[in-house]
């Protein structure tokens, strides 16, 4: 089974605490051919509450399909936006 090692920022983080759910350098095990869409589902979040995931430091789409070892961040919308482009999310649409 494959191993991620799982983060959420910002506003995420307190939405996850709530929900007893860990947030930061967790090591969690997926099915394999997981997407970054059902990884958010996993944790009880919305998918409009996720603006951005990153994989191996990279904007990535929410159809992507995760790897063992793979480094995955959930990102919530309201980034400031300067920011934004330099992150490499502005204008992003989800596929």
């Amino acid at each position: 089974m494959p191993v991620i090692l799982f983060n959420a920022f910002s506003f995420l983080q307190k939405k996850l605490r709530d929900k007893k759910i860990p947030y930061s350098n967790v090591s969690m095990t997926i099915e394999p051919e997981t997407t970054a869409e059902e990884l958010i589902s996993r944790v009880r979040l919305a998918p409009e509450e996720v603006e951005a995931v990153f994989i191996n430091g990279k904007v990535s789409s929410f159809g992507t399909i995760l790897q063992d070892e793979d480094r995955v961040a959930l990102v919530p919308p309201g980034i400031p936006g300067p920011y934004r482009v330099l992150l490499g999310f502005v204008n992003k649409k989800r596929k």
